[in-house]
């Protein structure tokens, strides 16, 4: 990393130590990526001194003349990514993007109907040790049994029985595309509104690889890296006639002033998402996790649901002598950086759990294809299957590296 005019000799000393290990390990935890030099420039420019509380043209702030053309770049390039009415770009994250939608349409009290944590649904859907779940009536949908595929029939059932304010379409770490269609039909007869959280599969969808939700829902939410590939961020995408309350909910309703750095540097990144070579990113991120899934199931092992459409493969690792634990801390000695994740159904609590969850946004974003993909594959497997084999582990990470130093990331923060 280039030294800058004043060092902090503490924190500039383990950036250089982020830099290596991002460099020469594989980065395969699901919801991260490798946002552009150029998104991270602007992270880091004077745009970060701006406080501008409001919105463009309404701000409670003078000298917002410049912040607000970046904002306004970020909800009209959003706009035509995802073909969405309405946008708001200021939620700090994904998470206060539901926020702002649970505190706009319901009353504390309120019966919501979101996908299980435990089944692969996600902490602000509904979740007892999360806001979603202490302040309002959380019931959850899950898997079936044997095939690991969301039950629409259970969904259906219980919004009726329960007549949820809000239905919440939404995951992170089921590997299946959503039917959206069938979510608006039950969310109609129960008489709910519908949330869709597309904040792992935003990438594939704006490249049109996964189904689009905004023609079915009333809000959609999603954050703007994983797959997408920008800066970490949140976003909401509505109608028209809802946008008026969701920015009262977003600001003064659960956040102050805006991070005018973060907002423009996602309209960097909804610029590079509009381009065709990132159709094309997203064609090779769902080609890689397809192979991988492929790979690993041939080498014996189980991934849930038998595949994967998106750019993750949730190991299943029961019967196969480790757990998710010592899964993630083998392949971390390895070099390989992944999560244990609980599986529905799963017999051991969260803090071991069963499963590993593998993505591939960021090694493709590094230039990796199919050739790269049977190595690491093979890579995984050995690991796996020889956990406690330190020996074999040093040896698998020192392949890893080598392979990493032909799909140099940031070459010139080096």
């Amino acid at each position: 990393m280039k030294p800058s005019n004043l060092i902090d000799n503490e924190v500039y000393s383990l950036i250089n130590n982020e830099i290596k290990r991002q460099e020469y390990e594989l980065q395969m935890i699901a919801s991260e990526n490798y946002a552009s030099e150029a998104v991270m420039e602007v992270m880091g420019s004077v745009l970060t001194n701006k406080y501008a509380e409001g919105y463009p043209g309404k701000r409670y702030y003078g000298g917002c003349q410049y912040v607000d053309i970046a904002e306004d770049l970020a909800i009209n390039r959003a706009k035509k990514l995802f073909g969405a009415e309405a946008v708001n770009v200021q939620p700090h994250s994904g998470a206060q993007a539901n926020m702002a939608v649970f505190l706009g349409f319901l009353e504390p009290g309120d019966t919501v109907l979101g996908m299980s944590l435990d089944h692969g649904g996600h902490l602000s859907h509904g979740s007892k040790v999360n806001f979603s779940g202490r302040i309002y009536n959380s019931i959850t949908y899950g898997v079936n049994e044997k095939t690991f595929l969301i039950d629409y029939d259970q969904i259906e059932e219980l919004a009726i029985k329960n007549r949820p304010k809000l239905i919440i379409a939404g995951w992170s770490s089921y590997p299946r595309d959503l039917d959206y269609k069938r979510f608006r039909e039950i969310a109609d007869k129960s008489g709910s509104l519908l949330l869709a959280d597309i904040a792992h599969p935003s990438g594939l969808i704006a490249a049109g690889l996964y189904s689009n939700p905004i023609p079915f829902c009333d809000f959609v939410t999603t954050t703007t890296h994983k797959t997408l590939r920008g800066p970490r961020g949140g976003m909401i995408m509505t109608k028209e006639e809802h946008l008026k309350i969701i920015n009262s909910r977003v600001f003064p309703g659960t956040q102050g002033g805006p991070l005018m750095n973060t907002i423009a540097a996602k309209a960097v990144a909804f610029n590079e998402a509009l381009s065709e070579s990132f159709k094309d990113y997203q064609k090779q991120v769902l080609a890689n996790s397809k192979l991988l899934a492929k790979i690993l199931i041939e080498k014996g092992f189980n991934c849930i649901t038998g595949g994967t459409d998106t750019h993750l493969v949730l190991l299943d690792l029961r019967g196969s002598g480790v757990t998710g634990k010592e899964g993630e801390s083998a392949l971390a000695a390895a070099g390989i950086t992944t999560n244990k994740n609980a599986i529905p159904f799963d017999p051991l609590p969260p803090s071991v759990a069963s499963g590993i969850r593998i993505g591939t946004p960021g090694i493709t974003t590094r230039g990796m294809k199919e050739a790269e993909i049977q190595h690491i594959g093979d890579l995984i497997s050995k690991v796996l299957l020889n956990y406690n084999d330190q020996s074999l582990l040093e040896s698998c990470k020192k392949e890893v590296n080598d392979l990493c130093r032909k799909f140099p990331i940031y070459p010139n923060l080096l």
